[in-house]
């Protein structure tokens, strides 16, 4: 057995070799697509020259100086590249390790801001239930994904609550139209915003495409306009977190773009880097900075590594590759071209509730019983076995449990590279589909 700590400690994992396009190989030879990009981060795929390049140079001239002493051209250079045309008005960039640690950022900024200006009161959070944020402390409280919370639930802050997710598929009433359903989840919110004492309230904190814990769940049309405006109405800040979701993975280079409004804090991280080098961090709008200066003069927070030289050169190569090469083109039509695969090859399929996403970023959820929406039942993992079935035929995909509520529900998601073809998309599709229908067969 190894001695490295795995996610699972009864078995080992297989050694994972190389990496190339879309394609990992194993110690056994095998090549395994990476439908998922791991956990939807590899949006360059694996070897890519210019990233490499990139890496390579960096380490030539500078691998890392501290940020109280120094700052580096390759953070300042992907500040600019990020921010320098001040998207939607986010204006300043702060980078750090990972998507838990961009979170963590986040709340504390959002905090600090209000501290700033003078109002101490806003003590507090407002989040949605099956979400997932990160698995630090904070961020895990913001959070509301009920499997990983619960062991550390005595650790977690009250200061955060939790409202519905706008989940359409199982949580929309027959009775209901989207609007009504939209309407519902924003008194919901308003509710929240009046029980907890609007003036104390920091900030709503959501993902724009729910990731990993709902599985690529998008928010019906009016949803995020009326967040929007329940969070100027009150003073409090809109955090979106698009950890998962941003940085061109739903077709767009930041999720929000298709919602028609736009984050006081954004937090980014996995296709900031694709997986070249640990790399998170959060976009800012031009006020919240300006608060700061014009108070105490910076922000109460830091991290070691954060700004790392390398790891801000090897993003920077990954978002010139991603604009030079017109990738997010690639994203839209091989996205379009994924969706209609599944649901050719799966939308009829008798044990397959829901198929949903956006560019590169797409999910099964799996029932027992269609017409009910009936799960499985979770002691069969029916998400592991099609996480298993799909490996044992080359293909590596995202898979989870406890969609509904943290105990029942399976999904599995899809969301490979940004250089997908189209007959690596009929791959996927095929090799999916053959796993989803041995997997469930094994269920009995």
């Amino acid at each position: 057995m190894s001695h490295l700590v795995h996610r699972s400690l009864r078995q080992d994992p297989p050694l994972a070799l190389r990496g190339e396009g879309i394609f990992l190989h194993d110690q056994d030879g095998r090549a395994i697509i990476d439908g998922s990009g791991g956990a939807a981060v590899a949006c360059l795929g694996h070897g890519h020259p210019r990233v490499i390049a990139a890496i390579k140079a960096q380490l030539d001239q500078l691998a890392y100086a501290h940020t109280a002493l120094f700052s580096c051209a390759s953070a300042e250079r992907l500040a600019e590249a990020l921010v320098g045309h001040a998207p939607g008005g986010l204006t300043h960039a702060w980078f750090c390790s990972s998507g838990s640690e961009g979170n963590e950022a986040a709340l504390k900024l959002a905090r600090q801001y209000f501290l700033e200006i003078g109002q101490p009161r806003r003590v507090r959070f407002i989040a949605r239930r099956q979400s997932y944020h990160g698995n630090t402390l904070g961020a895990l409280s913001a959070g509301g994904n009920a499997m990983r919370r619960a062991p550390y639930e005595p650790l977690l802050s009250p200061a955060f609550s939790h409202v519905s997710p706008c989940y359409a598929y199982r949580d929309r009433r027959d009775t209901e139209s989207e609007a009504d359903y939209v309407a519902r989840l924003l008194a919901e919110l308003e509710a929240e915003f009046l029980r907890v004492g609007p003036d104390t309230v920091i900030a709503f904190i959501a993902e724009t495409v729910v990731g990993a814990t709902l599985g690529c769940v998008i928010a019906l049309p009016g949803y995020f306009a009326g967040v929007r405006a329940i969070c100027d109405r009150h003073g409090a800040l809109l955090i979106l977190d698009e950890v998962m979701s941003g940085m061109g993975r739903c077709g767009t280079l930041h999720a929000w773009e298709a919602e028609g409004v736009v984050p006081d804090i954004q937090v980014v991280a996995k296709g900031l880097g694709g997986g070249y080098q640990p790399i998170g961090g959060i976009l800012v709008q031009g006020r919240v900075i300006e608060a700061l200066a014009a108070g105490s003069g910076g922000f109460l927070h830091g991290h070691t590594y954060q700004a790392h030289p390398v790891a801000c050169a090897a993003a920077l190569a990954v978002q010139e590759a991603i604009a030079e090469e017109h990738l997010l083109d690639n994203v839209r039509a091989m996205g379009a071209l994924l969706e209609r695969r599944l649901v050719e090859r799966l939308g009829n399929h008798r044990h397959v509730g829901d198929i949903r996403g956006r560019g590169l970023f797409w999910a099964v959820e799996f029932v027992r019983d269609r017409a009910t929406q009936q799960a499985f039942d979770p002691a069969l993992r029916l998400h592991e076995r099609v996480k298993q079935e799909a490996f044992a035929r080359g293909l590596a995909c995202y898979p989870m449990g406890g969609t509904i509520d943290g105990r029942q529900g399976d999904h599995a998601i899809l969301a490979p590279p940004y250089i997908v073809t189209a007959a690596q998309v009929e791959a996927i599709v095929e090799r999916f589909g053959e796993a989803v229908e041995a997997a469930i067969a094994g269920c009995g």
